[in-house]
């Protein structure tokens, strides 16, 4: 699984989309007392916009990102309950990375909710820094960035 690479999802993943998203956030719903904002996500829309890449068949796991001018938002990374431990979301967020330089993006950036502390973990395991922390309506998160070198589009110097 770990050698599998994202694609752009089309319409005819949106149900699967939907159904990984369910599957690795619905533990989360009775430890935080809300469900997670990702499963209300609206798939086709952000399929639609071409911002979710998903891994398998059937699909196993999926990143939604949002290039902005000065770096690459990873709006979710969701890996079925499945999967888990098999090293997909080190690839997940090593395509991540790998596809913010391609756009020529230096930075990183995410977030996630104050009780997912496995995330918070994971996340700063691969060099992701605390960037904040606030209340976002009901939900209590912390940013997180991660400043990438490499970039493969960077302008010539000189």
């Amino acid at each position: 699984m770990t050698d599998a690479m994202p694609r752009l999802a089309v319409p005819a993943d949106v149900p699967a989309v939907k159904s990984v998203t369910d599957a690795a956030f619905q533990h989360y719903i009775e430890r935080i007392g809300l469900v997670p904002a990702p499963m209300e996500y609206d798939h086709a829309a952000n399929v639609a916009a071409g911002r979710v890449f998903v891994v398998g068949d059937p699909v196993l796991g999926l990143v939604v990102v949002i290039p902005e001018a000065d770096h690459l938002y990873l709006d979710e990374i969701a890996v079925h309950p499945d999967a888990q431990g098999t090293g997909l979301g080190r690839t997940l967020l090593t395509w991540v990375e790998s596809h913010a330089r391609e756009l020529g993006l230096s930075e990183v950036r995410l977030l996630t909710n104050a009780m997912m502390w496995e995330n918070q973990k994971l996340y700063e395991r691969y060099g992701y820094e605390i960037a904040e922390r606030r209340l976002d309506g009901p939900y209590d998160r912390i940013h997180y960035r991660k400043r990438l070198s490499g970039l493969l589009n960077s302008p010539p110097i000189g």
